[in-house]
């Protein structure tokens, strides 16, 4: 199934990108993406000026959002798409998982204090420059000040289970999250599953749950998982009912995988998501 130039998964400097709101849409466009979806994490607050730039560049523009998300003690991110973003369930419920953000991020520093790496949450907040805090912020803040080479090693040397820096978080539940999406009108799509590392048996359960819980579709093609995975995350979406959403999970030039509008090509098997949206079908044919 030939793929117009659609990429439905990418982050600004609201969440942890490189590129601020109209500098990724004009990126794109500079790469001839026709559709384009901002999905930063946990927050909204770019969509408006993501909207704006796209109008000017003639690009159709998807509200998008990144959610993260605990199943089963493992984290997830779930994306909504095409939503209104002026639902109050939605915006409160964004908001609460922003604190808790805040909150780990405490925690973090914390952890790292007793390694002898002090003032850590002040450094990561400087490399935040808008929105919510995360690991990766951090993570900048540990390659500047020498503790790893890069940001790969620092994941390896801290953040992760059993690593200074690392802080449990239980964040927004499933059920939650994918019902502040279509109560907002949207469509949740399980954003890079070939991530989770789960196994053939726990990812049947989890689009169980999710299909329950009212999920619209699943990430066949990511620029964060392996290509060989599309054609196994093609047959589960068949198998559940569920569209196929793709995106490039771009974070800017020279630190992602994959470049933004990636995908030429969907499994031949595949719904696509936006054939749910007519507004998106009669402007892209």
């Amino acid at each position: 199934m030939i793929t117009p130039n659609i990429d439905l998964h990418s982050h600004s400097t609201i969440s942890d990108g490189l590129l601020t709101p109209s500098e990724l849409v004009s990126y794109a466009s500079e790469r001839e993406v026709q559709v384009l979806a901002l999905t930063d994490h946990d927050d909204i607050a770019g969509l408006e000026e993501a909207r704006i730039m796209a109008q000017k560049l003639n690009i159709i523009f998807i509200n998008g959002v990144e959610i993260s998300v605990t199943w089963r003690k493992r984290t997830l991110h779930i994306i909504g798409l095409n939503f209104d973003e002026s639902n109050k369930n939605l915006i409160n419920g964004l908001k609460n998982i922003r604190i808790g953000r805040e909150k780990r991020a405490e925690g973090m520093a914390d952890s790292l204090g007793m390694a002898s790496i002090f003032n850590a949450l002040e450094g990561a907040k400087k490399f935040t420059k808008h929105g919510a805090i995360g690991r990766i912020h951090f993570a900048h803040f540990l390659v500047s000040q020498g503790h790893a080479k890069d940001i790969k090693h620092v994941f390896k040397k801290f953040l992760t289970p059993g690593k200074p820096g690392y802080v449990d978080h239980e964040w927004a539940s499933l059920e939650d999250a994918v019902t502040w999406i279509s109560e907002a009108g949207g469509d949740a799509v399980i954003a890079h599953p070939g991530r989770y590392d789960m196994g053939r048996k726990l990812y049947p359960s989890l689009l169980a749950d999710f299909k329950d819980f009212g999920g619209a579709g699943i990430e066949v093609m990511s620029g964060s998982q392996d290509p060989s995975q599309s054609n196994y995350f093609a047959e589960l979406a068949e198998e559940y009912n569920l569209f196929a959403s793709c995106g490039s999970d771009f974070h800017g030039p020279g630190i992602s995988h994959r470049a933004i509008g990636f995908v030429r090509e969907l499994p031949k098997q595949c719904k696509p998501i936006w054939s749910k949206w007519p507004n998106v079908i009669n402007d892209i044919h």
